[in-house]
């Protein structure tokens, strides 16, 4: 008896949760934020939509400057200006974010929900192409749903740019929320 419990002890040591059950109770804060953050953002999408736009602005800043920083490393000339003309593109990008964000959400809006119908398109011809293996079938429902959702958002496109991505970030921040306490109650049960 005493040689399980010391092989049960040893694998947990291994696996490494010893530190996350001491932080069980972070994890869970850190799942309720999340979920508290969701249901802000799903009341109010429109804000949600150019607080993610606004986001969007400043990773294109910082890839522009990273870009042009990286132009000047570069030893040739037409690499130089391919490269530094890039992050001036990026940082003009970023600018237009600033400036127009409701257009800026407009474009992602259109971009996001043509993506998601050709990566839907490509989930049911994958389905099609695997029909004898096992889990076709949800691969087939996922490229429909896909499909679907992208359809949507196109049909009602350029409306739905006004909140298609806060709707979206809402979602994401509650699921990620659900699953942060989720993880924390489960180490904490299993302490």
């Amino acid at each position: 008896m005493s040689n399980t419990t010391s092989s049960a002890r040893s694998f947990e040591d291994v696996s490494g949760l010893e530190p996350l059950r001491l932080k069980s109770g972070w994890i869970i804060a850190l799942g309720v934020v999340y979920t508290v953050a969701g249901i802000i953002a799903l009341g109010s999408v429109v804000l949600a939509t150019v607080a993610t736009v606004f986001v969007v602005g400043i990773m294109m800043l910082i890839a522009g400057v990273a870009e042009v920083i990286n132009a000047f490393q570069v030893k040739t000339w037409g690499k130089f200006i391919f490269w530094l003309l890039l992050g001036a593109l990026y940082i003009v990008a970023g600018f237009l974010t600033f400036e127009n964000p409701l257009l800026a959400a407009a474009i992602l809006t259109l971009f996001l929900g043509i993506s998601l119908i050709a990566s839907g398109i490509m989930r049911i011809l994958l389905a099609f192409s695997m029909q004898k293996a096992t889990p076709w079938v949800w691969v087939l429902l996922s490229g429909v749903i896909t499909l679907l959702l992208g359809l949507i958002i196109v049909a009602h496109w350029p409306v739905s740019g006004v909140y298609i991505l806060g709707l979206f970030l809402g979602i994401d921040l509650l699921f990620a929320g659900a699953g942060w306490i989720g993880i924390g109650l489960g180490v904490k049960r299993h302490a």
